[in-house]
């Protein structure tokens, strides 16, 4: 395994970061399992991640910042019953499905904003970037 994909967050769980999430080896470990795809998108301004999650509503998910790690959780209960013309219940279904999508963010992601919308099947994660630091910035001064 390469040393860039050793990500630890505080409860020494492996974790992808938001740069090295296509892979063959995220591609392997987690074939088998029904983890949604995601988009990761990178513009001057911010990073956005795009999940898609369709049957799941805004209030199946959890999302959370612990560290640096951007956790992403959802569980969806479906009961459904059926009954006969005397109330008698005759068939009985449910399911459950949930999953947990964990990504190592940036230093310069500004976590106090981050904001996320769910909208037909798809997740939508805005991590907005922090303004450069004022030690980044170079001032010329004129000697008079």
């Amino acid at each position: 395994m390469n040393n860039y994909l050793k990500k630890f967050d505080s409860r020494n769980n492996f974790r992808p970061s938001l740069f090295n999430v296509n892979n063959d080896f995220f591609t392997n470990f987690f074939s088998g399992t029904e983890l949604p795809a995601v988009n990761i998108s990178e513009n001057d301004k911010e990073f956005k991640v795009e999940l898609s999650v369709p049957g799941y509503d805004k209030n199946d998910f959890k999302l959370e910042i612990e560290k640096n790690v951007l956790i992403i959780a959802a569980n969806k209960e479906v009961n459904k019953e059926e009954k006969d013309e005397n109330e008698k219940v005759i068939r009985r279904e449910f399911s459950s499905s949930s999953f947990s999508r964990s990504f190592v963010i940036p230093e310069n992601v500004d976590t106090e904003n981050i904001s996320a919308e769910q909208k037909d099947g798809v997740l939508k994660i805005s991590l907005p970037k922090k303004e450069k630091a004022l030690e980044d910035k170079v001032k010329k001064i004129e000697i008079k």
